[in-house]
């Protein structure tokens, strides 16, 4: 039988599509008016005065008074945030800091405003209600469902409540789907991913659940645990789970592994959330990319990749952007990010409407499971393991293991030896704590077991070298990545 929830959900469906047209199809005049609201509406602040806001009238004038900054660039305002004072980057204070890991100083605080809030609900909603108008299929609201996410317990600093992103969006399920979700709060609030993961199959093993949502390699995790316990296929536990909706990491090396756990094909969405602001969804089963969100609060920023570590590289904006380059991404919201980087890199799809994908970080980085780990991290790891020892290292890489023979993912760190230890393991043992006391995401994915602690495979002498060689870069300026997101180059590696 048919309910009304589902009835009206089309019709909903359908309304909303209309107003998110209005925008995509005036994509610049509707980036315009985002600009010119936000600079009007921080004039007052701290960073305003500091940077002359009241004088700027067109996106070349902020370009002249506003340099591209990462976090550590922007920490100074934020310390001031942080430590309670108002209209510093954003008119009052922000309602919340998500919590992410830092990358030189420890956590970063990313501020959330009133004003910025209700975006990251919005996109989350327009994107399940985008494919019930693109698919007409709104059974699923009917059914249960779960969205694997952090503990929506929040800490408190100087007034301000803090947590990680998924765990402050926890708080704002609109009332018409909370009957429909799951885990319980209580399940929710556990820390521990391996206790929380074993809770949550219990609560669901006997339910209806129509879409789970989650990052896919702690989905993958539950999957797995649901077939343990009961020797079925997931679309067999839950016949009527027809949509996965996923963001955080590349879904494509998982979805042979998620057709073969649920037994079936399912819808999925792609989501591009971020503590600093929802940025993108998928809009359409049938087209490749994420519809960018250009009435949200964000105004954008492009730099062309390849240029953007030169002297002075161009900023364009939406209106110049074109299909297929690699774009590091700059924002400025109105939680009070400006010309903001936050380090990933997107391609266009297309730019009728606009849409891009997630094609990486402008640093090398592994995130094949959501753990965000830079090179930074991997040497200072492997410095302090080899300290005050006799190991000598002539080079390394890092790449993840995706798809091991047997156990769980992993990452491999590729070891050309100058001076190599007598025992490999414990050598490995020590650089993965020195990994997991860095990295936060790092940790809660070993101690989750959604990974397994790293492995190291020995390379033969001379194998960088040759490697470097055989792609025509030995020598020069050209240097051995630390990490990546793939297996690309130690595929090509000769091993000892």
């Amino acid at each position: 039988m048919t309910s009304i929830k589902s009835v009206l959900a089309k019709p909903f469906a359908k309304y909303i599509y209309k107003r998110v047209q209005k925008w995509a199809n005036n994509p610049i005049e509707t980036q315009n008016k985002v600009f010119s609201s936000l600079i009007h509406q921080a004039s007052q602040t701290q960073f305003g005065k500091d940077h002359d806001f009241k004088n700027i009238k067109s996106h070349a004038d902020f370009v002249k008074r506003v340099p591209v900054r990462d976090y550590e660039a922007l920490k100074p305002y934020v310390d001031q945030v942080v430590a309670g004072n108002e209209d510093i980057l954003w008119k009052g204070k922000p309602l919340y800091f998500a919590k992410t890991s830092g990358t030189t100083s420890g956590s970063k605080y990313i501020p959330i405003t009133k004003d910025s809030m209700p975006t990251h609900i919005e996109a989350a909603r327009n994107a399940i209600l985008l494919y019930i108008h693109d698919t007409g299929n709104a059974k699923f609201v009917d059914g249960k469902m779960i969205f694997l996410q952090g503990s929506p317990v929040l800490e408190e600093k100087n007034g301000i409540q803090l947590g990680r992103l998924s765990g402050i969006v926890a708080h704002y399920v609109p009332k018409y789907l909370q009957k429909n979700r799951l885990p319980s709060l209580e399940t929710n609030c556990i820390e521990d991913w391996e206790t929380k993961v074993d809770a949550i199959v219990e609560e669901t093993l006997a339910e209806d659940m129509t879409v789970i949502s989650g990052i896919p390699s702690w989905v993958q995790m539950y999957f797995e645990k649901l077939q343990q316990k009961t020797g079925k296929q997931v679309g067999d536990i839950f016949k009527n789970f027809n949509l996965f909706i996923f963001g955080g990491v590349n879904y494509e090396p998982y979805r042979a592994k998620f057709e073969n756990l649920i037994g079936r094909k399912v819808d999925s969405i792609e989501l591009y959330p971020a503590s600093e602001g929802f940025f993108a969804y998928q809009d359409k089963q049938n087209e490749k990319g994420m519809l960018l969100q250009l009435d949200s609060g964000i105004f954008y920023e492009f730099i062309k990749a390849d240029e953007f570590f030169s002297e002075n590289p161009k900023r364009i904006t939406i209106a110049d952007v074109e299909i297929g380059v690699n774009y590091v991404m700059i924002i400025s919201t109105n939680a009070g990010l400006w010309a903001y980087n936050i380090g990933d890199t997107v391609q266009f799809t297309s730019t009728k409407p606009y849409r891009v994908i997630v094609s990486g970080r402008i640093k090398h980085f592994i995130s094949a499971f959501g753990e965000h780990v830079i090179g930074k991290e991997v040497e200072q790891a492997m410095q302090e393991a080899t300290h005050h020892t006799s190991i000598r290292v002539s080079e390394f890489t890092v790449a993840p293991q995706i798809t091991p023979a047997d156990g769980l993912p992993y990452h491999e760190w590729f070891i050309e030896f100058e001076n190599a230890p007598e025992d490999l393991s414990a050598l490995a043992q020590k650089i993965d704590q020195a990994l997991q006391q860095q990295n936060s995401y790092y940790f809660d994915l070993i101690a989750g077991k959604v990974l397994q602690p790293l492995k190291i495979t020995k390379v033969k002498k001379d194998g960088f070298q040759e490697y470097m060689k055989s792609v025509g870069k030995l020598g020069g300026q050209n240097k051995i990545p630390r990490l990546s997101n793939d297996r690309k180059i130690v595929d090509c590696l000769k091993l000892a």
